[in-house]
């Protein structure tokens, strides 16, 4: 961590951080107030996280994130930004959304850019599978969405296939494949690393049904 990012992850995370636990969160209580609920799931440097709660300073959001590098730098940008409707924690994404997360209680998960483990005897460790998603279905709201993206097309197929075989979700795409990325999902550090190296980009969006 830089000097930066560990001055702000010392002083701000007693303020936005919160410890996992075995217990739910009351989001009420966590935020302030009952705006809808928002959960980004890896969310890197917090860039894209950071953008996207500027603008939508009427909603709120929790970033998963175990690379303490990543939060010290989202909670930079969320002192520079002067942002207070972020609340992070560093822990596994799957206990926090297990133990922690009460049932139809989210309005949309996004999941950008995850590890591909791209070789093919790494594809198990993806965290994108059927149980994953079986999870999800029961944390977010009837009507919430579920956004992933990834700039490796096999695992662009692989959630693809998740999804079609996973009970209870509408894709959002006409041709029942791909949406185009949305002009409210800023460009995050992976997808230009990903273009750089002549990647495609491919964004997911389904609904809860």
């Amino acid at each position: 961590m830089t000097p930066g990012q560990t001055l702000a992850y010392e002083s701000m995370m007693p303020i936005y951080g919160f410890d996992y636990q075995k217990q739910t969160l009351d989001f009420t209580q966590l935020f302030g107030n009952d705006a809808p609920v928002s959960i980004e799931i890896g969310f890197g440097m917090g860039a894209s996280l950071a953008e996207q709660a500027r603008k939508n300073p009427d909603r709120n959001y929790i970033g998963i994130e175990v690379h303490r590098p990543g939060v010290g730098s989202l909670l930079v940008k969320m002192k520079d930004l002067g942002l207070t409707n972020i609340r992070v924690i560093s822990h596994d994404a799957v206990e926090v959304l297990n133990d922690m997360i009460a049932d139809s209680s989210i309005e949309l998960l996004q999941l950008f850019f995850p590890d591909p483990w791209h070789k093919k005897r790494h594809h198990k460790r993806r965290i994108v599978n059927s149980e994953f998603v079986g999870s999800l279905h029961t944390k977010i709201k009837l009507g919430g969405h579920l956004h992933m993206a990834t700039d490796w097309q096999n695992y662009a197929e692989q959630m693809l296939n998740v999804m079609q075989v996973s009970e209870g979700w509408q894709n959002c795409s006409k041709s029942n494949d791909y949406i185009p990325q949305p002009e409210d999902r800023p460009v995050t550090k992976f997808q230009k690393r990903g273009e750089g190296l002549g990647h495609g980009v491919w964004d997911l969006m389904f609904v809860r049904v």
